[in-house]
């Protein structure tokens, strides 16, 4: 019954902004992160937000640019992406659990995706 639905992936520039949501339903969960895979590469950690808003972390590679945040009324989670890179091209996957960790392990649950591409 748990859920977790991404959104707001597309098509921009480099330099450009994009936003990315993630509705959880089914139940709570104290840690949020995003998760990115693009094709050929492993899956890389991204941000993890915890249950206040207070505690979060950031891959290097995204440090500065990027922004998690969190609305628990609405149970969502939010990536804010600034500045983008065609490098930063990927599949983003938001995840939920209970430890806040860059270990996909940590997490419990996953949500399918949303297409992010960054062209030159």
């Amino acid at each position: 019954q748990v859920q977790l639905v991404e959104s707001g992936g597309g098509l921009v520039q480099a330099g450009d902004s994009l936003r990315l949501s993630c509705v959880a339903s089914g139940g709570t969960f104290s840690t949020y992160a995003w998760f990115r895979q693009a094709p050929g590469q492993e899956r890389e950690f991204v941000a993890a937000i915890g249950w206040s808003g207070g505690s979060t972390l950031y891959a290097d590679s995204v440090k500065g640019r990027f922004t998690i945040s969190r609305d628990n009324n609405k149970r969502r989670v939010y990536l804010q992406m600034n500045s983008l890179k065609p490098e930063d091209t990927a599949v983003y996957f938001c995840a939920a659990g209970s430890l806040f960790s860059m270990g996909g392990r940590a997490y419990d649950y996953w949500g399918q995706g949303t297409q992010v591409t960054v062209s030159s």
